[in-house]
């Protein structure tokens, strides 16, 4: 799970901008995520600048490109990239020694089809992604803040969702999955609200896991304790 940003939202939904939104949580890096941030950050790492990217500049190429919000420690990012490597993924994570982790993994498995940010997500989606140019956007067991008065720290709040759809191209998907039945329920209500979207879901709620979403050792320890994990997909029209 990963803290994805430390924005928060008022009582109307307003983003609140604060002098610094965020805080880049530096962490206590193992010498091999150290090596991969030296190694690895000038190939994979992406600088954030106030301006939008060239994504085909970027990687080189022209193709549908999947951006992850708060990757973690980055295995299932990887694991994704390495078994679609059609597709351009980028993923954004605040937690440094996540990004190292992630930078190591990819590196091992050769994957060549993925870039990184480490910083804050808003700040990179309102600034560095340049609006109509994502294939899909992934959300993966963002933090559930589940005490009541915390409901307005979660990131699913409907400028949110706006701020996904504008980066969406149309047709493009918006993925969400929670291991809270609580918080699925809030993304659900959020995102049935939201304008210019269509869920995927054929009774109006939630999708299987679909192929592209790996089952994390966590998530499969929790199949087997009997948890649920509830995966949302909606689509940009």
């Amino acid at each position: 799970m990963s803290d994805v940003t430390t924005a928060e939202f008022n009582e109307e939904g307003k983003y609140l901008r604060k002098v610094r939104s965020f805080v880049l949580r530096e962490g206590r890096l193992t010498k091999g995520q150290a090596q991969a941030m030296e190694q690895q950050w000038p190939i994979m790492g992406l600088d954030y600048t106030p301006d939008a990217i060239d994504l085909v500049e970027v990687f080189g190429r022209e193709a549908d490109t999947v951006l992850e919000i708060g990757f973690g420690m980055g295995a299932s990012l990887v694991e994704m990239a390495k078994a679609a490597p059609e597709l351009n993924f980028i993923g954004i994570e605040v937690h440094k020694p996540g990004v190292g982790a992630c930078l190591a993994e990819a590196a091992e498995a050769g994957v060549t089809n993925l870039r990184v940010y480490h910083h804050d997500a808003i700040e990179v989606l309102e600034n560095s992604i340049a609006d109509g140019s994502l294939s899909r956007v992934q959300l993966f067991f963002p933090d559930p803040w589940h005490k009541k008065r915390h409901h307005k720290r979660r990131i699913v709040q409907a400028p949110f969702a706006e701020l996904i759809r504008s980066k969406l191209k149309v047709g493009g998907v918006f993925h969400l999955a929670t291991d809270w039945e609580n918080y699925s329920e809030h993304m659900l209500e959020v995102m049935n609200a939201a304008p210019g979207y269509k869920n995927q879901s054929a009774t109006g709620d939630v999708v299987e896991r679909p192929d592209h979403r790996p089952l994390t050792k966590f998530e499969a320890r929790g199949h087997r304790l009997g948890h649920g994990v509830w995966d949302l997909m909606f689509e940009r029209i």
